[in-house]
């Protein structure tokens, strides 16, 4: 890093030894689940321009806020418990915001009841992801994100796993599907995990013991708004043509959002298959 300033990473393996860098805090290292300043650094470098107005809907101990102010982006920052005073207070399910206001999305949310982060009973960090209810509730949070951001911009989640008594929740896949329902996906990063309780000699002995895994990582899913009134529609082929999709097609504005299967601009892949055989898949 050179003039303070963190490595701008251009590759889906995020390793960041330290929460913070350079000189100044950027959130308080001491809160629990804190977020390593370097993500949202690299986030808003890559996804906003200064002047772009980026909002948190969990913000924490304030990393987002300290972070955008530093590299010249307008922030909103929000928790149901705000640590500190430029934080306000909102349910990430419910935000006072206007629709598509935002240039960029940023949140790093519980992934369980693992951590306490207050005893607020609208908290969803104090659900279990072993119910259904916390991907319930997470999922009225995607939708909340979709309803603020402006189309076409981008939001980032940062969520890990949970492995407890011998039973393994892949939270990370469920809330990547949730916002696939929501959102175009972008990319994938696995952001490794330093300083966590569970790094220690004692813990690293019982999960060779005991045959389990130490989670070593987190997963950083990034996603794009899509102005759906302008790109998709309905596969022009359908049941009464003895063959059935599920999928819509994204059609380019340019095309005049024509749509057969002789005119190459769908991208639906059976359509693909179909073009390529010259035949069609029957229902059955």
């Amino acid at each position: 890093m050179g003039n303070n300033q963190p490595i701008f990473e251009t590759t889906t393996l995020w390793d960041f030894p330290t929460q913070n860098y350079g000189g100044k805090p950027h959130g308080d290292n001491k809160y629990p689940g804190v977020t390593p300043a370097f993500v949202t650094w690299n986030l808003i470098q890559r996804y906003t321009k200064e002047g772009d107005l980026v909002i948190d809907p969990m913000c924490g101990s304030g990393t987002t806020i300290d972070v955008c102010k530093e590299e010249n982006r307008k922030v909103l920052g929000f928790d149901i418990v705000p640590y500190r005073a430029d934080i306000k207070q909102a349910d990430a399910r419910n935000l006072p915001l206007d629709d598509e206001i935002a240039d960029f999305v940023f949140i790093d949310s519980p992934y369980s009841d693992n951590i306490k982060y207050n005893n607020h009973q609208d908290n969803i960090g104090n659900i279990s992801c072993e119910y259904p209810q916390f991907f319930e509730e997470l999922e009225k949070v995607a939708r909340e994100i979709n309803r603020i951001l402006k189309p076409w911009k981008y939001m980032a989640w940062v969520i890990g796993d949970q492995a407890k008594k011998k039973t393994f929740t892949p939270v990370g896949f469920k809330i990547y599907s949730i916002l696939e329902r929501c959102f175009k996906p972008v990319d994938v990063i696995c952001v490794t995990r330093h300083n966590q309780t569970s790094n220690t000699p004692v813990w690293h002995h019982r999960a060779r013991k005991y045959n389990f895994y130490l989670r070593g990582f987190k997963y950083l899913i990034i996603m794009q708004k899509v102005d759906k009134e302008n790109l998709i529609s309905n596969c022009s082929l359908g049941k009464e043509d003895g063959i059935e999709f599920v999928v819509d097609h994204i059609k380019s504005k340019d095309k005049g959002r024509i749509n057969n299967i002789n005119n190459g601009q769908t991208l639906c892949i059976e359509h693909n298959l179909i073009e390529k055989n010259k035949t069609k898949r029957e229902i059955a």
